[in-house]
This record gives structure tokens, C-alpha cells and sequence, in this order.
């Protein structure tokens, strides 16, 4: 806070105050600097600076993450620091890439010196929303709602300073901290009595769900989360002193509900400003893969796995992505497009972009262990580097290759041979004659050693984790023992 203070302090001076002589001007400036110099000297004075320079409209307007925006909205971020609040649903207990553009708007907003409020929908997420939605989701019990909410703040502590003492430093909040004791007969007079039934039928997101796009139509309960959601807004304008919020295209309808009902209740002028929603070069949904949702959770998606989804992006989408999903600056990003197009089979772009999301979401050593897992398939590896690998970054590796289960007793004792093993135990070769004349020609690894004979023996210390062999034949055929 003292730093601050002294910027605020030398403004209000050189603004306010008629200087009658330059020496006591001089006098004030040496007393200031030295009262404050400790803390001109830390981190936090190059946050500071980052904060006062960067202006947040503009800084998504060049990355194209702005949809909409209400009037007003920019010169209200110009004039003060302001709070504003995203909304996230917990209907799981990890995050996807599908939330991580409205996350990173709530990333720029703080690194612009704003304060953002990151809510979880404790209690909205008990009913769904219906906006962009076909089908009512299924309604979760409270205590799945507990433990997803507890994984989720985990989560956004990777994006958000939480804990710092800064004045703009992120706060979580629960609506169902506000709406548990809220009774239903008080929220129908209270709250209820100043949106009209013809104003909440006139978004988009309900009249979708009643002209066709759903088998059911709308529930009474999916129809009232855009009442509760504006709820939320009014109470963190009151409590809070929010004056916006930010979400997804598909929530304009939602968070204008929101800014009219703190206009009818306390007369005060609230903003919105939403991201588009982030979509494939072919038009296809952004964040899915044939298996399902790329996940922030580890166990969900995997760091070598989620690496890869990055990696493996189209150029023209790893342009539009470098932006939205990092927090690289524009003159780097313009730099390296200019790079990858003078040689797009590098694939600098998307090497650049698989690293910095990998490791803002998982770690550097993360991220490490997903470059080295890579390279184990294309030959450009060592035993080492295989040894380094977990376990489950060793299977998402080897998931397309053939996989043998065998005895783990084959292991004991002098264990079993080479040749025995990869044809009359997993068939891995189609004879021991070609066992012996590959090795022979040296195209034989296992676990990344040369094969030495066709007889060599193969024991229980030659397991990975105790139990996975990798045969390669050539440089990028593989196959994948499992002793069990």
C-alpha cells in the first residue's frame, strides 16, 4: 500500500499544491523518496508500473477477446480501479480449456490493476443455466458442490494472485454463501417484483430453448437462473462495490438482467463486457477431442496429453489461441507469428504456445517431462529419458501402439528370453528367424538399449515401474509389454 500511496501522494502535489519556492519542493521529494524507498525497491513497484500503463479494453481488443460491451464500460475502467466478477458453474471438479478464456480475462483484468472476483456458483449450480444450452443439466447435491468448489479454487490460484497484499489481489467468492438462507417467499417479493416475466422472456437464451432447440423446453428452474444470477451482481455491488461483470457471449442476456435489477433496486450504473466464444479454424467447438474435454486436472488430462492438444493446433488457430491463452505481449506474439510463417513445418507458433499454457496450468517440470515424452517417439531419445517418465505420461505416450500382456513371472528368477518372450508370449514378431536377424542388424531396442542377442535375458529389473517393456523395432515402430 505505501507505494501506492506515494504515487498518489506526488499526483495530489504536483496537481494540487502551489509550489511557493522550488527548494521545498525539492525538500518534500528528497523526504518522500527516502520514507518510501524500501518499497520502491521490491517487485511490486514493476507490478505497479505494468498496472498504471496497461489499459484493459484495449489490451483485449488486440487479442479479439471482446464480443460485447456496454457504453461506458471503457471510460469507467480509465477513470478508476474497478471490481469486476466472472461467474463459473462447479459442475465438475476441475476446470476445462473451455473456461480458460474467461479466465484469462479475469487474468488481464487484475494484471491491468483491476480487481476481479472469481464466483463460483455454489448456488446457481444447483439448477443450470440454459444459455447455449439444448438439454437441463443434471442438478448436483451439496456436497459434490462443496468439494468441486474447493478443486476449482485450486485451479484459478495458477491465474490469479489470491494471496498477496496488494490492493487489487483476487477474492473468491460463493453465491451459495448469500442464497442459502435466502427463502423463497422473501426472493419472490424482495427480488422477484422488479423484473418482469415479458423482460426475462425476451433474451435470446430462453426463447432458443422454447422454439424448437429443446425436446422438454424450459424448466421453471432453468428459468429463473437468469434472476439469480443478476442477484448475484446486485450483491456484490452492494457488498462488494462490483460494478462489472464479465463472461462468455452466450451470457449477455444473463449479466444485462443483472446490471437492470441493480438500476431498479439501488439506481446505480453497473457495466458488462463479454469474450466470444472460442471456436476451431473449421467452426467446429473449441476444447473437445475425440476422447471428450481437455481438462485442467491432472487426472482428467494428462500434462503430456494436455501439451500435446496445444501442440498439435492449426496454424491459423495457434495464431488466434498465442492471444487469447497467453499472456505474452503483442510486439512477442507478432514476432513469433512472423517467424512461424516464414517457416510453418517448425512450428514455432504452436511449440511456443504449448509451453507457456502448459506451464501457467501444470509447471515448468510439467512441461519438461512433455517435451521429452515427445521425442521418445520420434527416436530422438535415450533410456534415461524413458526412465524419467511417470507412469500415466508413459501410457498417454504409448496409447496408440500395440499393447501384450503377459506373466509377470516370465521376470523371475534368470528371467525369459528375448526371442521367447516377443513371439511365443506377446506377438510382438511374427518368428524368433526375424527376432535373430533384426537384432542382428541392430533394429531391435529394448527399452531404448540396442538388443544385444536374440537370447538375452530380460528380468524384473528391466521393467519400468515394475512392470512396462518397450520394444521398438526400426525408429518408430513400437510395441508395449505389460507384465502382470
Amino acid at each position: 500500500m505505501r507505494v501506492e500511496s506515494f504515487f498518489y501522494l506526488m499526483s495530489f502535489f504536483l496537481e494540487k499544491v502551489t509550489i511557493p519556492h522550488p527548494f521545498f519542493f525539492f525538500h518534500f521529494l528528497i523526504l518522500s523518496f527516502f520514507h518510501f524507498f524500501p518499497y520502491l525497491c521490491t517487485s511490486k513497484l514493476k507490478n505497479l508500473k505494468l498496472n498504471i500503463m496497461k489499459d484493459f479494453v484495449q489490451e483485449l481488443t488486440w487479442r479479439g477477446m471482446i464480443h460485447q460491451m456496454m457504453p461506458g464500460t471503457d471510460e469507467l475502467l480509465k477513470k478508476e480501479q474497478v471490481t469486476a466478477y466472472l461467474g463459473i458453474d462447479p459442475t465438475a471438479d476441475s476446470l476445462h480449456i473451455g473456461h480458460l478464456c474467461g479466465v484469462m480475462m479475469l487474468r488481464h483484468f487484475q494484471r491491468c490493476g483491476h480487481k476481479p472476483l472469481a464466483l463460483i456458483g455454489g448456488a446457481t449450480g444447483m439448477i443450470g443455466d440454459p444459455s447455449g444450452k439444448s438439454t437441463e443439466r443434471n442438478l448436483l447435491d451439496e456436497e459434490t458442490l462443496r468439494h468441486n468448489v474447493a478443486c476449482i479454487k485450486k485451479q484459478l490460484s495458477h491465474f490469479l494472485d489470491f494471496d498477496s497484499d496488494a490492493p487489487n489481489r483476487a477474492e473468491l467468492v460463493n453465491n451459495y454463501d448469500w442464497m442459502k438462507d435466502f427463502k423463497f417467499l422473501d426472493f419472490v417479493r424482495d427480488i422477484g417484483k422488479h423484473i418482469t416475466v415479458n423482460y426475462m422472456m425476451a433474451k435470446e437464451s430462453v426463447q432458443k430453448r422454447l422454439n424448437g432447440e429443446a425436446r422438454d423446453g424450459l424448466s421453471f428452474t432453468e428459468f429463473t437462473y437468469q434472476l439469480l444470477q443478476g442477484y448475484d451482481f446486485y450483491y456484490l455491488n452492494e457488498h462488494k462495490g462490483c460494478k462489472l461483470q464479465l463472461g462468455g457471449a452466450d451470457q449477455w442476456g444473463n449479466i444485462t438482467t443483472g446490471s437492470e435489477l441493480i438500476r431498479r433496486m439501488n439506481g446505480k450504473e453497473c457495466f458488462a463486457l463479454t469474450c466470444p466464444l472460442v471456436t476451431k479454424s473449421d467452426g467446429k467447438k473449441f476444447g473437445k477431442t475425440e476422447s471428450g474435454n481437455v481438462w485442467l486436472d491432472r487426472n482428467y488430462t494428462s500434462p503430456y496429453q494436455f501439451y500435446q492438444f496445444w501442440l498439435n493446433v492449426p496454424d491459423e488457430d495457434a495464431k488466434r489461441y498465442i492471444k487469447i491463452f497467453t499472456s505474452l505481449e503483442k510486439e512477442e506474439i507478432d514476432a513469433l507469428i512472423a517467424e512461424h510463417d516464414t517457416d510453418p513445418g517448425r512450428r514455432v507458433l504452436q511449440k511456443r504456445l504449448a509451453e507457456e499454457v502448459t506451464v501457467m496450468v501444470h509447471s515448468r517440470e510439467d512441461y519438461d517431462m512433455a517435451v521429452e515424452a515427445s521425442n521418445i517417439l520420434f527416436g530422438k531419445s535415450t533410456k534415461e529419458s524413458l526412465l524419467k517418465l511417470d507412469e500415466q505420461t508413459l501410457l498417454d505416450v504409448f496409447a496408440g501402439v500395440p499393447h501384450f500382456e503377459v506373466s509377470k513371472s516370465l521376470f523371475e528368477g534368470e528371467g525369459v528370453k528375448l526371442a521367447d518372450l516377443t513371439v511365443d508370449h506377446a506377438q510382438v514378431f511374427p518368428s524368433k528367424g526375424e527376432v535373430k536377424t533384426l537384432v542382428k542388424g541392430g533394429g531391435v531396442s529394448v527399452n531404448k538399449d540396442k538388443a544385444s542377442a536374440p537370447d538375452q535375458l530380460l528380468t524384473a529389473t528391466d521393467l519400468l515401474d515394475g512392470k512396462y517393456l518397450l520394444v521398438q523395432q526400426g525408429k518408430k515402430k513400437y510395441s508395449l509389454i505389460i507384465a502382470k
